[in-house]
């Protein structure tokens, strides 16, 4: 057998050779095979699949993040309404009696001892005088107190008032139940997004409870703000924060006695011009001779 072409194969058959054309070879090489591998790959983007897988990690994380916020607000409005709905025997009997006097005050147009104004008009002195008047009649140490603190580093001076009731009841375990006509008001902000408006909202405009309560209410509101302010990327004022609002109540605070109430017919005359008295000038001396005569008769 003698060698032949790689592209030709030799047969043998009775003592004959058969020369049988092959196929042509096919050339192996490194070229060959990356070529093949491109073209079978063509048209694919590595880069627009890694951007592709970007978006979506990114699209997730959002998801996640707006998710955890939204637990965020849940878990504060139902800590909220949970901390509101406890209540003592104690706290019902003194929030009654408030919302009474503050009803009262607003609605029979009482005049205010400032200057002539109603209490409809936005009088907090005068309306906590009222509220203050009435739990004393009603047997309750209550009094007027004004707290009053200085500058520090962490919060800038300041002084607020507000009612408290003291119960000696229990001689081991004195109470002090505090009174706040405006708590919603004292926590209302600019530029806050919806669910901190919300939650603010669901607090009581006329606050009755516990000091205890108290504290509980403003961890819960003063967290919200600052869980607020960090979204919105704004800086958190001074007066905003949990121990700014803590001084207002807690702090060392003065107990002023309520002054007692002025009598009826000054409430009820105050503002009114005097009546005019008569004037020597204007007396008619026709009928002032007679009734002096008509006297010295009867002497």
């Amino acid at each position: 057998m003698s060698r032949a072409q790689i592209s030709h194969r030799i047969l043998t058959c009775d003592s004959r050779e058969i020369h049988v054309s092959g196929d042509p070879a096919i050339n192996l090489s490194d070229d060959t095979v990356f070529q093949f591998l491109s073209e079978e790959f063509e048209g694919t983007s590595p880069t627009s699949s890694v951007g592709d897988d970007e978006d979506e990690d990114e699209e997730i994380e959002e998801d996640n993040r707006r998710d955890e916020i939204n637990r965020f607000w849940e878990s504060q409005h139902h800590l909220l309404q949970s901390t509101i709905r406890r209540t003592t025997s104690l706290e019902l009997r003194i929030r009654s009696i408030t919302k009474e006097a503050v009803s009262e005050a607003r609605s029979t147009g009482t005049v205010c001892s400032c200057g002539g104004r109603r209490f409809d008009g936005g009088c907090r002195k005068c309306l906590m005088e009222a509220v203050c008047r009435r739990l004393q009649n009603a047997g309750f140490d209550s009094a007027i107190c004004k707290s009053k603190w200085k500058n520090s580093a962490d919060i800038p001076s300041g002084e607020h008032t507000f009612v408290d009731v003291m119960d000696r009841s229990n001689p081991k375990k004195e109470v002090r139940v505090i009174i706040e006509l405006n708590l919603r008001g004292e926590f209302e902000m600019a530029r806050t997004h919806q669910e901190y408006d919300n939650l603010v909202k669901r607090l009581p405009e006329v606050f009755v409870g516990k000091m205890e309560r108290l504290l509980e209410l403003l961890k819960i509101v003063c967290g919200a703000a600052k869980k607020c302010m960090k979204e919105k990327k704004m800086h958190m004022a001074p007066w905003r924060k949990y121990r700014y609002m803590q001084a207002k109540w807690l702090r060392t605070c003065e107990r002023l006695t309520a002054p007692p109430r002025r009598p009826l017919t000054a409430e009820k005359y105050a503002g009114r011009n005097p009546r005019p008295t008569a004037s020597m000038l204007t007396v008619d001396l026709k009928n002032f001779s007679s009734l002096h005569r008509a006297a010295v008769a009867v002497v």
